[in-house]
């Protein structure tokens, strides 16, 4: 098998990209589509994504105040980043970007979290038998900790 036919290895991905704002409020189905193209340009699948945070921005960047983070789950052989990086610094959308590389356990926890039913079947049983015994075992804790407040 040469270099050439083998298929390429697909990552799990996590992206938080800084949008402007502005643009977002103005029009923010067309903003997401804009983000959504330049992932699928590098080869992404989308596998969860969302608004996180609007605000202020600690300093300004390339002249905004503000600005929205966008997260997105996506799956993405390793070779697309360039392209993605490249989309991002020529859009008048995306103020900045950061890609980072999750294992799969995390990946399927943090997109459970945002879009349940996105998530494997397996994943989401094991958090729904794993959450209600921890959570038992926190009230527990909880209880301990007012029971020696009270004396």
């Amino acid at each position: 098998m040469s270099v050439a036919e083998k298929k390429a290895v697909m990552v799990n991905y996590e992206g938080m990209f800084l949008l402007d704002s502005g643009k977002f409020a103005a029009d923010h189905e067309g903003t997401i589509a804009h983000l959504m193209e330049i992932l699928e340009k590098a080869g992404a699948e989308i596998v969860a994504h969302r608004p996180w945070q609007d605000g202020k921005l600690a300093y300004e960047i390339e002249g905004h105040m503000k600005g929205l983070h966008y997260l997105v789950y996506f799956t993405m052989p390793g070779s697309g980043m360039d392209v993605i990086t490249r989309s991002c610094h020529l859009s008048d959308i995306v103020i900045r970007q950061m890609v980072i590389k999750q294992p799969q356990t995390l990946f399927d926890a943090m997109v459970s979290a945002i879009d349940p039913s996105s998530a494997p079947e397996d994943a989401t049983a094991e958090a729904k038998e794993s959450g209600s015994s921890e959570t038992a075992e926190v009230d527990a804790d909880y209880d301990a900790i007012d029971d020696d407040d009270e004396d």
